[in-house]
Formats: structure tokens, sequence, C-alpha cells
């Protein structure tokens, strides 16, 4: 190699070696942005799962009350039935369950020293269908405002996940 091509090659080395350290800082910035956003995803889904027994407690009173201020003598055993009826349809447990099995695997996933955006991708995807499952269960402002604080928390990821590799 002549002078100039060795001054070359070893200036294309180093804008190499910058560009991958770049990369790599960029990398971190990215992963620990995500770990944030599912640490708040995490506190949501602990803070739904605490207020579900409360909500579904307040729904059943609501319905009981609704129906004194009617003046409607109801069958005990029918107003237990729809009760049940009305605490399974509203029964968010599987989406919060969900919610957390894909917060794992997204740390998980960020863990590999390997290209991770089209799982994380996919999982973000799946975030999303829980907290609009969520949201249309809910009978509560509470588990409505989760709902959206959710996909706010999903949104900032996705947004992030279509830089990684």
């Amino acid at each position: 190699l002549t002078p100039v091509q060795e001054a070359a090659m070893k200036l294309l080395e180093q804008g190499l070696d910058e560009l991958v350290a770049a990369r790599g800082r960029e990398g971190g910035k990215l992963k620990a942005m995500l770990q944030q956003r599912c640490d708040g995803i995490a506190s949501v889904v602990i803070q739904v799962r605490e207020q579900l027994p409360l909500i579904l407690q307040a729904s059943r009173e609501k319905l009981q009350q609704r129906l004194a201020e009617l003046k409607i003598e109801a069958d005990p055993t029918r107003l237990e039935q729809e009760i049940a009826y009305l605490t399974q349809k509203s029964d968010v447990a599987e989406e919060l369950d969900r919610l957390g099995g894909h917060l794992s695997e997204i740390q998980r996933n960020l863990q590999l020293n390997e290209p991770v955006g089209r799982r994380l991708d996919f999982l973000i995807q799946e975030l999303h269908r829980e907290a609009n499952t969520l949201g249309s269960k809910s009978i509560s402002l509470d588990t409505t405002r989760a709902s959206v604080d959710l996909k706010v928390f999903i949104e900032q990821m996705r947004e992030q996940v279509q830089n990684i590799e």
C-alpha cells in the first residue's frame, strides 16, 4: 500500500471505531429509556391489580344502589348471577398477567447482544393490544386512566424501538 492508502485505511478504521462506539452509546441510552418505560408500565399494572378488588366492589354497590333507587326487588340469585357476569366481563387479570409477561420478555431481549429490534417491535404491539383490551373492559375511570397511561408509555417505546436493529 502507498502511504496515502495506508493513511486512508487508518482513517477509515478510526471512523468505523468511532461509529461503533457512538452506536454503542446510543444503544445504551435507548436501553435505559426502554427500561424506564417498562418500569412505568409495571407500576401502572401494580396499581390496577391493587385497585381491582375495590373497583369490582364499587361496581357491585353501584348496581345494588340503582336497584334500590328504582325500588326493584331483585331475586338474590339472579342478582348474584348478574354481578358475577359483570365481574367476569370486566376482569382484566389476564390482561395484566400478559402485560407482565411481555415486560419480562422485553427485559430479556434488552440483555441480548444481538439484533432485537423486530422482536421488540412485536412485543410493543402486544403491549398495545393488552392496553386496548384493558381500556375496553374498563368499568371505572381509574382503569380507563391506567389504559391511557399505558398507551403513552407504549407509544414512547414504539417510537424508540423503530431506531433499534
